[in-house]
């Protein structure tokens, strides 16, 4: 009897083990996924601006522009293993080759400060080609690293 307890107790803790694993996988995957989108969220009416889609007002610019700034370092840490799988569009290549990837987050943070520190100008002359090169580093990570929809 002691010995079919400890074996159903084993059992239960090493599900217990991989259910959380389970758990800490599709955590990592949402929290990546929801800071991606809030990025979007704010990127994207500075598009309209860029643009000339939009007016361009220069305070909601540049706040935009911090909020990307600051979010742009957090999506490297919900990449951890394992994470390729599940409701993901993440490519294995990020995992085949992390330095690169890890390159490209890298890129993103800078590249979203330095529009930052170009949004506070309130001159688009400035903002455009700190925007571009921000736009080029997201399309990038995008065309390497993303599964197209």
């Amino acid at each position: 009897m002691k010995k079919i307890y400890a074996i159903g107790l084993a059992a239960a803790v090493l599900m217990g083990s991989n259910l959380a694993v389970a758990d800490k996988v599709e955590d990592a995957i949402e929290y990546r996924q929801g800071v991606f989108k809030t990025i979007k969220w704010n990127f994207g009416p500075m598009v309209g601006m860029v643009k000339g889609k939009i007016d361009f007002d220069a305070a909601d610019f540049s706040r935009r522009a911090d909020l990307v700034a600051v979010l742009a370092k957090m999506p490297g840490e919900g990449f951890i293993e394992g994470s390729d799988m599940g409701d993901t569009d993440a490519k294995s290549e990020i995992w085949e080759n992390k330095a690169e990837f890890d390159k490209g987050m890298d890129a993103l943070a800078e590249n979203a400060a330095a529009l930052a520190v170009a949004a506070q100008s309130g001159d688009m002359s400035v903002i455009k080609p700190a925007f571009g090169q921000l736009g080029k580093t997201c399309k990038g990570c995008h065309d390497d690293f993303r599964e197209k929809e």
